[in-house]
Formats: structure tokens, C-alpha cells, sequence
């Protein structure tokens, strides 16, 4: 065992002062852990007095202060690194704390073994009725999911949902977690580049192939008004952030030789939801789907089509190589440019350019981007593509601390592969995509609505 000493528990807010109206006082009646404790909050650049407000209402708060928002992830680093006590415990500013809740996480993490890094708590909806976290999981290519979010308590608890006492968890909720800080800071902490969302997966896979492991107490238990800081955000911001942070989170805490034969049907998986979006979200994208040699143009005969996109095998082109077709684009262009000049190369080209945009010649309407959903696929995508070599540097410094193989990971919490975005199921079925597939990795296959509840029943 290793007792807690001290702990400091650290809440983010940004505007959201009427959150904090009951997440305080909720913390001031409750009992005494039996350590030192203390509450910081941060004002992560709001404009609604939030700063001002507490320092009048809850003289023994200890506000920190950033004149912009910092996102969650660099504000509760903020938050540690001003923490006075050798653990810390992360709290949702929308959240009500029952009165036991900061004495079950010391309690558990002072009687848990020393490789005990982190304790999870219970999260509930704001009624008390539901649940919004107990248990998470992973899907293969780093999405998560709040195991039976929104689903009756008594009913998720005979679904096994929500953990017993010191049962062992891939990661802690960062909404109700006590964590060492000492194991946080050697993991690396939150990912500052994550901004928000799927952070305390990466952190939780961090702690496991550091060695350490994450427990989970239902006693700690919080009322939660589930997204009503996120919901600031937009949807589709949000949609960016879950996208880019879930291929950052595999890139980097894979080990070498799964990612490397992970990462085919990661990419797949990646690359179909996007062309699903840009073709069935966007004015006039079916032109995407057009094949040019299926009676479009050369006199190929037969008809136009405009079929539903397909998973095309993966196997390799036995075509020319790449190197040919360039050296055939080199001396086509030096040909043109001889017989044309500059100028009316640049001519042709502009003309050209802007048939394309146009969409197809054949009669068809312009493509128009003007899907929001799109655009935050696209944005997630020119994200990584010019932060690869930042990554690099994470996924080096990350597998260099590995202690533990993630065969022994996925052995206690199994991957998920759950359809979730339009296409996947399509896709997921595909003998195509099975081929991608290791067949030595557990995988829970699960529908969408065995996860959480949706739709009609949220």
C-alpha cells in the first residue's frame, strides 16, 4: 500500500460559473478524507465573471487564472503544476459531488498496491438515474465509449456496466479521478496538443504500458449535467477533436509491430468516412463516385456510373509503379510547355483547375462543400498530415517507457469494433476490410446501441 498524503482537487472552468454555483458548495459539506485537501479552479478565460465571482462566494477556493482558454487538457495541466499535495483529483465543473466522494478515492487509492496509478469514480446523470460513466472501452482505431451511457442504473449494474470495488479499468473518467501526480507527470499528463475529448483514454493506456494500473470505486460517486460545457463548443468542433485525437492516440501507444499491422485498417476505417461524407453529405458529391471509364469519356461504352462507393481491395497495384507514371507526367508537361510557353500553359492549366471544381462535365451540378460533419473530417485529416512529425516524437518518447505489451493489455480490455459513423457497417462487413484485420487481437464486435443508449431512449 501507499497511502495518500494530500490532494488537491482541480476543477476547469470556462463559463460556467452557474456549474460551479452547486459544484462548490457540494465540495464544502464534503467529509473529512482524512488528508489535507484543497480546490483550485481554473477561469479558463471565461467572460462571465467566473474569477471574481468565486474569490467573493468561496474565499477558500484558490483560483487560478488564463486570459484565453487553455482547453482541458492545458488547463488541468495548468492546474497540477500549481497543485500543492502529491495527488490530484479531477472534478467536472458540471458536476455535484456526494458527500463521501473525495473520501472513497483517498481511501481506495491509500489501500491499493503501489502500482495503482489512478482511481475512477461513479458518474450518474444529474437525476441520479442513469448512468454516464462506469466503465470505458476502446475501439481498435482509439475511439471511446461510455460502456451503457445513458442506460437505467439497476440495469447497467446487471449488465456488469458499472465495475465492482477495485475493479480494474483501461482508463479513468478525467471528469472523477484520483490519480498520484508523480505517476501523472512521468506518463506525460494529458496530451496538451488533444485540446479536449479522448484525452484520459491516451492518458489511461500511458499508465498501463508505463506498468501501472487504474482502479475504479463506485462509492465516489457525482451527479453529472452530461455535455453541458462541450455543448459550447459545437458539434462539429467536437466531431474534429474526436477524430484527430483518436488516430493520435493509436499513432502513438500502439507498440511497433501491432501498429504497423494495425494501422492498415485504422487508415481504411479513417478514409472510408470521410469519402462517405464528402459523396452522400454535400451537394452534388456524387460526381465522387463517378468511375471516368465507365462510359464517361474515351468511348469506353456503357453507362455512367454513379454507384454507391464500395471498399475496394486492399491488395497492392501491379500496375507501373508510381516512379513510371511520374516520369511519363515529366515529359508530357516538358512537351506542352516547349509547344505552348508559359503563359498559355498557365492559361490552360487555370482552365483546366476549374473544370474540375466544376464537377463532371456530363451535366452533372457542382460539388459544394457545405457539410459540417465534412469539413471537420477534412480538418482532422490536414491535422495530422502536417503534425506527423510532432507525433513522432510523442510515439518515441511513449514506447520508450513501455514496460508492459499491449497482448497484456488487450487481454484484460478487449478492443470494441463498433459502427458508428454511415459507411461502417458497410465497411466493417467487408471481406475487404477483415483482411486488414490481426487475427491474434481481440476484438468485441458490438452494435452501437449494445454500447449506449441512442437516439429515442437518451
Amino acid at each position: 500500500m501507499s497511502r495518500v498524503a494530500g490532494v488537491s482537487v482541480a476543477i476547469l472552468s470556462w463559463n460556467g460559473r452557474g456549474h460551479l454555483e452547486q459544484c462548490l458548495p457540494a465540495l464544502a459539506e464534503q467529509t473529512d478524507p482524512g488528508v489535507p485537501w484543497e480546490v483550485l479552479v481554473l477561469d479558463n478565460g471565461s467572460s462571465d465573471g467566473t474569477a471574481g465571482w468565486v474569490r467573493e462566494h468561496h474565499p477558500w477556493v484558490r483560483v487560478v487564472e488564463s486570459r484565453v482558454n487553455l482547453g482541458f487538457c492545458a488547463g488541468n495541466q495548468r492546474l497540477v503544476e500549481e497543485a500543492s499535495h502529491e495527488a490530484v483529483a479531477f472534478l467536472n465543473n458540471d458536476t455535484r459531488a456526494e458527500t463521501s466522494w473525495l473520501a472513497a478515492l483517498v481511501d481506495t487509492l491509500s489501500a491499493a498496491c503501489y502500482d495503482v496509478a489512478a482511481v475512477s469514480g461513479l458518474i450518474v446523470d444529474w437525476e441520479g438515474e442513469r448512468l454516464d460513466f462506469g466503465r470505458g472501452v476502446m475501439t481498435f482505431d482509439g475511439h471511446g465509449f461510455q460502456l451503457g451511457f445513458r442506460r437505467p442504473l439497476e440495469e447497467a449494474a446487471r449488465r456488469a456496466e458499472i465495475p465492482t470495488a477495485g475493479e480494474e479499468l483501461l482508463f479513468a473518467c478525467g471528469g472523477n479521478m484520483l490519480i498520484r501526480r508523480d505517476s501523472f507527470l512521468r506518463a506525460g499528463g494529458f496530451d496538451e496538443d488533444y485540446f479536449a475529448y479522448l484525452e484520459d483514454v491516451d492518458l489511461g493506456w500511458r499508465l498501463w504500458l508505463g506498468g501501472e494500473r487504474v482502479i475504479f470505486t463506485p462509492e465516489a460517486r457525482v451527479r453529472h449535467r452530461s455535455s453541458a460545457t462541450s455543448d459550447l463548443l459545437g458539434l462539429h468542433n467536437r466531431g474534429f477533436l474526436f477524430e484527430r485525437n483518436a488516430f493520435l492516440t493509436v499513432y502513438k501507444n500502439y507498440e511497433d509491430d501491432l501498429w504497423r499491422r494495425m494501422m492498415p485498417a485504422v487508415l481504411l476505417t479513417f478514409g472510408s468516412r470521410t469519402q462517405t461524407l464528402l459523396v452522400h453529405a454535400n451537394p452534388g458529391g456524387e460526381a465522387l463516385a463517378v468511375d471516368p471509364y465507365a462510359g464517361h469519356i474515351a468511348d469506353t461504352g456503357g453507362s455512367l456510373s454513379m454507384a454507391e462507393p464500395a471498399v475496394s481491395d486492399p491488395e497492392p497495384d501491379r500496375g507501373p509503379g508510381v516512379g513510371a507514371h511520374l516520369r511519363y507526367l515529366g515529359r508530357d508537361l516538358w512537351t506542352k510547355w516547349r509547344r505552348f510557353g508559359t503563359g498559355e500553359m498557365a492559361r490552360r492549366g487555370v482552365r483546366k483547375l476549374g473544370r474540375h471544381l466544376s464537377g463532371p462535365p456530363a451535366g452533372g451540378t457542382p460539388i459544394a462543400l457545405g457539410d459540417e460533419r465534412t469539413v471537420a473530417q477534412l480538418r482532422a485529416q490536414n491535422y495530422l498530415l502536417g503534425h506527423l512529425e510532432s507525433a513522432a516524437k510523442k510515439r518515441r518518447r511513449v514506447q520508450a517507457r513501455r514496460q508492459r505489451s499491449d497482448r497484456e493489455i488487450f487481454e484484460r480490455f478487449p478492443l470494441y469494433l463498433v459502427p458508428t459513423y454511415p459507411g461502417d457497417e458497410e465497411l466493417f462487413r467487408s471481406p475487404g476490410f477483415e483482411a486488414w484485420l490481426p487475427e491474434d487481437v481481440p476484438l468485441l464486435r458490438r452494435r452501437l446501441e449494445e454500447v449506449m443508449l441512442w437516439g429515442e431512449d437518451r
